[in-house]
């Protein structure tokens, strides 16, 4: 844990640690996707990629749940907060073994629908639903109350056990099957349990707080999964829409694309786990948060223009660095993706930077846009570049609504 000793030696903040725990973790999963992108080629990475798609829409879900935690975990004080956080595991387990319950009963459908090899992998990944959603509240707490060191333990721990595992599988047992890749997904959830509060974990008894404090937890709850949703169309319909129109090699191609692609997105994310308990906190003493705003969009920016422009530049020799020479047909498209994808990251900071807040207008904002950019690949998917190019739109249009609306809303508070 070498993030761990640099904590030590109090060089730097926590907030630090855990950005630098982030990129590593980030790294880490990238190295996953790209290794199983070279072993299984593109056909087979496709059914890899739905399996992927399906994890991060498991943890948009279950990230409602994290940032409900995190919000009321910085609001809630002592008994309250006990009885909050006892509450929400209850809740979110019931919520987990539902999601389980409905991917293990339709894993056929979903083999149909999305043209994979087999049903036992999504049998096997409904398994580790359950788990996933108490991974996420115990996040919750750790980010709420800032105790970066633990949470970024949850995330490394997740990462390196799927990394070892599942290619651990593949190369010792010569195995290159979705359900390998479904059986890494699942140990792995439980190794990113660690380490878990039990103390904060009561199912026999869970006392209701108060009505006022239940509504604003209700409230909150609502809007924020109305945004996760946004963030699963936003993010992961692409994938899945072209896996249904689009033969497997195809699909194989553009996923690939979409993982490249996807890099200033998820540095972003970083920026977005730290947002929220600081613009909290700030609020909750009476502080400005404009400035913490516009310090994140300028990092997120500046993170942004450097890979769009770094993928136009070399996008054939960052294909066949990190997939090999059989995806390069998608060399054309990647700076596209990428300008995509660092619009929505933008978009995504001043969408949370309001929810934060109890601000709930760009969060409609971001499921119309999200709605739109759906609906646009839908029905204009002549070819993998008029996908790409149907996200591009929709982004330019909901970066614009974001920044239209700040303007607006900051000359009101004048």
């Amino acid at each position: 844990m070498s993030f761990l000793s640099l904590l030590k030696t109090k060089k730097v903040t926590p907030e630090q640690v855990f950005m630098l725990s982030v990129l590593a973790v980030n790294g880490g999963n990238y190295l996953y996707n790209l290794i199983l992108g070279r072993v299984l080629g593109p056909a087979q990475f496709a059914d890899a990629a739905v399996l992927i798609t399906f994890l991060l829409v498991l943890s948009f879900v279950a990230m409602t749940f994290q940032l409900v935690t995190a919000k009321f975990s910085v609001i809630f004080e002592n008994e309250t907060f006990t009885n909050f956080v006892a509450t929400i595991y209850k809740n979110a387990t019931i919520v987990g073994l539902g999601f389980g319950a409905l991917i293990i009963v339709f894993a056929k459908q979903l083999q149909s629908v999305f043209n994979t090899s087999s049903s036992a992998m999504f049998t096997i990944f409904g398994i580790g639903v359950p788990i996933y959603f108490l991974m996420s509240v115990n996040r919750g707490v750790f980010q709420g109350k800032k105790e970066f060191k633990s949470l970024s333990i949850t995330y490394q721990a997740e990462m390196l056990s799927r990394l070892v595992i599942t290619l651990g599988l593949i190369f010792l047992l010569d195995m290159q099957s979705s359900v390998v890749i479904a059986v890494g997904i699942l140990i792995s959830f439980g190794f990113g349990l660690v380490p878990f509060k039990f103390k904060n974990l009561n199912f026999k008894k869970t006392i209701a707080v108060e009505a006022s404090q239940s509504k604003q937890v209700k409230s909150f709850f609502v809007i924020t999964a109305f945004y996760e949703l946004t963030q699963i169309i936003i993010n992961n319909s692409d994938i899945l829409l072209v896996k249904h129109y689009f033969d497997s090699y195809d699909a194989g191609l553009y996923a690939s694309l979409a993982l490249i692609g996807r890099i200033v997105y998820f540095v972003a994310w970083m920026f977005v786990m730290l947002l929220l308990p600081t613009v909290v906190q700030l609020k909750k003493e009476g502080k400005a948060t404009a400035p913490i705003l516009f310090k994140y969009v300028g990092y997120i920016a500046a993170i942004a223009t450097t890979i769009v422009i770094g993928c136009a530049l070399f996008p054939r020799t960052a294909i066949t660095l990190l997939f090999g020479d059989s995806y390069l047909a998608m060399a054309p498209l990647l700076w596209k993706y990428a300008l995509a994808t660092g619009l929505f990251a933008i978009s995504n900071i001043f969408a949370y930077y309001y929810l934060s807040l109890d601000r709930y207008i760009p969060v409609v904002i971001s499921g119309v846009f999200g709605t739109l950019q759906m609906g646009l690949v839908i029905f204009f998917h002549e070819s993998l570049e008029q996908v790409v190019h149907m996200q591009i739109i929709a982004m330019v249009l909901l970066l614009v609504i974001q920044l239209v609306f700040f303007m607006f809303d900051s000359k009101l508070k004048k």
